[in-house]
C-alpha cells in the first residue's frame, strides 16, 4: 500500500465527516473520508474538476 501526502479539504469542519484528498505520483486522485478511512476513490483529475464543477452549478 502506497503512503500518500493527504490534505484535509478547506470546506471540511473540525472534528469527524472530513473529506481528505491526495495526489499519486501516476496523476490519480484519491479521495476519502475522515470516518472510513481503509475505503478510498480513486479519479483522475479531469474527472474530479467535472464533479466539483456539476456540483457547483447545481442549485440547492
Amino acid at each position: 500500500m502506497h503512503t500518500y501526502d493527504w490534505q484535509k479539504s478547506t470546506y471540511s469542519p473540525d472534528g469527524s465527516n472530513c473529506v481528505y484528498i491526495a495526489a499519486a505520483p501516476d496523476g490519480a486522485i484519491h479521495l476519502r473520508e475522515s470516518d472510513t478511512p481503509d475505503i478510498t476513490l480513486t479519479t483522475t483529475p479531469d474527472r474530479l474538476h467535472n464533479l466539483i464543477r456539476t456540483l457547483k452549478a447545481t442549485p440547492r
